[in-house]
């Protein structure tokens, strides 16, 4: 996906708050783009991040960790517990192109909303889905998006609509874990990344309990 060309020295992964209007070269231009942040939490961060990456008027998903009480942790820690955080990715958009409350439509959909033991067979508090908000009308936007996926659902949602929290970002060995060709040991041998993410993504049974619940109002779970 063709990203957006920053100005020397800004990066997406530097950005804070709910909203920045930053300035971006185009055609030898600049121009205005109303460019935000914000924090998800769907389960596996690898699997949202390779949701999202390619969605129009997604600048740049980040996986990491946020709601808990340790400063910087490592994915050991947090997977051990104790910690309070959750897997959560930050996406960073362009919310002339993908407003906030179609993205937060993407991602409860993508998800299972129903189970707030962990997402399909990650288990635990780490993998507890949630959306983070910055400000009241993200509130608004978040418990409006809510309201509606129950309706349609027919099911009462339980991911729970959080104050902004510190985000913390995962060690590089996960980032674009979905699609690098660096190789690793599993247990069907050696493999990319890339194919180990495909295998625990179908073992895992994410896409068939998204298809399950959402049929075709599922945005990324495909027909396979």
């Amino acid at each position: 996906m063709a990203r957006i060309p920053w100005i020397k020295g800004i990066k997406p992964a530097l950005l804070t708050g709910a909203m920045i209007t930053a300035v971006l070269l185009h055609g030898g231009k600049a121009q205005a783009q109303d460019i935000r942040t914000t924090i998800v939490a769907g389960g596996c961060f690898w699997c949202v991040e390779a949701d999202f990456e390619p969605v129009d008027g997604v600048v740049e998903v980040v996986s990491g960790f946020a709601g808990g009480t340790v400063a910087d942790p490592s994915y050991r820690q947090v997977l051990s517990g104790g910690t309070g955080h959750l897997e959560v990715v930050e996406i960073t958009y362009d919310a002339d192109i993908l407003p906030y409350d179609r993205l937060l439509d993407l991602f409860l959909r993508s998800i299972d909303p129903t189970d707030a033991g962990g997402q399909f067979c990650d288990r635990g508090s780490m993998y507890a889905t949630a959306i983070f908000v910055a400000d009241d009308a993200e509130r608004v936007i978040a418990e409006a998006a809510v309201a509606q996926a129950e309706a349609e659902l027919g099911q009462p949602i339980v991911t729970p609509i959080r104050d902004a929290a510190p985000f913390y970002v995962a060690e590089d060995y996960h980032q674009d874990y979905y699609r690098s060709e660096d190789l690793i040991l599993t247990r069907f041998g050696p493999r990319t990344k890339a194919a180990a993410y495909d295998l625990y993504r179908t073992a895992c049974g994410r896409d068939a309990r998204v298809r399950e619940l959402w049929g075709d109002a599922a945005p990324f779970a495909g027909d396979s």
